[in-house]
Parts: C-alpha cells; sequence; structure tokens
C-alpha cells in the first residue's frame, strides 16, 4: 500500500493523513483484503470494491463516499485486464489497482502539469481522462484492420477470413459496451448530490460525457461496418458458389446430348443398321465432336461463360 500526498507533485508519506489536507492511496485487492484501518476513512473503507472483482463500470452514490469500479477492455502485457476500484470522500482518493496502470497514469499527471485545485475529485476525474487518451487513436486501428479484412475479401482470401472477422466483431462489442457503461457512471458522477466534485469538475465531467459519446458512436459505427464486411463476405461467397454453378451447368449442359447418343446406341438392338456398318464408330466421334462444338459456340454467344 502507497500513500500519497498530492499537491503539484506525489509526496510519499508513511501513513496516510487524517487532515484535510487530501490524500492518495494506492493498494492492490490482497493488500484491500487484509488492510487495516485507516485514518480518515475507516468508516467507508468497508465500501471499497476489489479490483479483481470489476466486470464494468459502475458509480455507487452514498452520503460520505462514493465507490464503483472501472473495467477496461484492454490488457497489460503479461494478459491481466487494466481494471480498479475507486472510493473518494471529502479529502481521499482511495484506489484499488492490480494491474499497475494506474499508479503509471497517476504518476504523469503532474509532469503534464494538471495540478490539482479542487480537491480529491479531481484526481478521479484526470484519471478517467487519461484512460481516454488514446482511444480515438486505438479505434481508428481497429477501422483500419476491419479495412484490410475488406480489401482481403474483395481479393477473394476467403479461407481465414471468418475467425477475424468474429474476433474484431467482438472486440469492437467490447469496447461499445465499455463506452456505455462508462457513459453512465460518468452521469452518475455528474449528477454529483453531495458535492464531491468542484464546480470546474462538473464542467470538466460534462465535457468527458460528450467524448464518450462520441467514442461510443465510433464504436457503433465499427460495430456496423463488421456487418457491412460480412454482407461483403456473404456475397463474395454467394458470386463463388454461382461460378461454380455456373461451371457445373456448362458441363451438364454439353454432357446431356452426349448422354443421349451413347443411350441410344448403346440399346444394341438386333435391326440397328448401324452395329454392322465398318464407319458407324467413326461417325458417332464426328457427330459428338460436333455437337460439343454447337453448343460451345451457342452458349458463348448467349454469354453463358
Amino acid at each position: 500500500m502507497e500513500a500519497y500526498l498530492f499537491e503539484h507533485t506525489m509526496k510519499l508519506l508513511e501513513e496516510p493523513l487524517s487532515s484535510d489536507a487530501w490524500t492518495l492511496i494506492l493498494l492492490s485487492s490482497d493488500e484491500l483484503v487484509h488492510a487495516k484501518p485507516l485514518p480518515g476513512i475507516e468508516a467507508q473503507l468497508h465500501h471499497m470494491p476489489l479490483a479483481r472483482d470489476a466486470r464494468g463500470c459502475k458509480a455507487e452514490i452514498r452520503r460520505d463516499c462514493l465507490c464503483g469500479t472501472v473495467f477496461t477492455p484492454r490488457k497489460t502485457k503479461d494478459g491481466k485486464p487494466i481494471s480498479f476500484g475507486y472510493l473518494l470522500t471529502g479529502a481521499h482518493l482511495v484506489l484499488c489497482d492490480d494491474s499497475g496502470v494506474v499508479r503509471t497514469i497517476l504518476k504523469r499527471l503532474p509532469q503534464e502539469k494538471q495540478h490539482p485545485k479542487n480537491g480529491a475529485g479531481w484526481l478521479l476525474r484526470a484519471l478517467l481522462e487519461q484512460l481516454l487518451l488514446k482511444d480515438s487513436h486505438h479505434l481508428e486501428e481497429i477501422e483500419e484492420q476491419l479495412g484490410q479484412l475488406e480489401d482481403q475479401v474483395l481479393a477473394g482470401d476467403l479461407d481465414k477470413f471468418g475467425p477475424q472477422l468474429t474476433e474484431k466483431r467482438k472486440e469492437t462489442m467490447k469496447w461499445f459496451h465499455y463506452y456505455a457503461q462508462l457513459n453512465d457512471m460518468v452521469c452518475e458522477l455528474e449528477e454529483d448530490e453531495f458535492d464531491f466534485f468542484s464546480d470546474g469538475d462538473h464542467q470538466q465531467l460534462r465535457m468527458l460525457e460528450k467524448r464518450l459519446v462520441r467514442l461510443q458512436d465510433g464504436a457503433q459505427s465499427l460495430r456496423e461496418y463488421c456487418l457491412q464486411i460480412r454482407e461483403l463476405f456473404q456475397t463474395q461467397v454467394d458470386i463463388r458458389q454461382n461460378r461454380i454453378m455456373q461451371i457445373l451447368t456448362v458441363v451438364t449442359t454439353l454432357c446431356l446430348p452426349l448422354s443421349l447418343v451413347a443411350g441410344w446406341y448403346g440399346m444394341n438392338f438386333y435391326n440397328m443398321p448401324e452395329l454392322r456398318w465398318q464407319y458407324g464408330y467413326p461417325v458417332v466421334i464426328l457427330v459428338s465432336v460436333v455437337i460439343v462444338i454447337v453448343s460451345l459456340v451457342v452458349m458463348k454467344k448467349k454469354k453463358f461463360w
């Protein structure tokens, strides 16, 4: 567990402060389970959710605290989900993070000259903004990948297309649900009936809400793009099947008169004059060749192939 006095820089403290000077407390899920009573937040700490139990973005507003979880579709390099729980009181912000990403983001805030001016609510709002900092670029990358899948379909490379599109469709759905949940959470924070945020934070939360709406619309557009590519894939499959059926139809058309000739002269009746004719076999071959040539010429004029 780490406790910081967060002013213009993050100053590591040996113990959380119990005064009005606000503090930031970072801990993991295991540390939260075995945490000792913390000065200033003894009554509120039991509302703190665990990061490992986070399954979505939500906010619970109470009279003396505000708590909830944030669960993102991103993962760390070792495959751990990026999620955290938060607890906000008047002078304290407690964050439960198992991935270490939150700690990295918070340490970057002073370097970007985003100095706190209005208490712990500022830091929570700034943390949410930093989470969305590169999301527009990430959605653009997904769009480029979907564009490559579309080019792959148009090029006729359909063998491994299904699993690739399914993966991208699931990914865009995760981002859409993430932005929808996060938008609902920000709306809950914006109501702020117990004044955990300043007026300036309220304005920033409204801007954050609008940004989430745009990101959600972008994720929805990607979902629709996936459906369009899927329809294009189905169209290409139908075209390929139509070509196969066209080839089979041509072959059947060519073989049908030949089958008639073979069946007619395969009857071997005793009074058939061609059975004893010495030129019968060559004539049948010639007739068959003429039938094939005439059929090909007719189908070519009719643009069957």
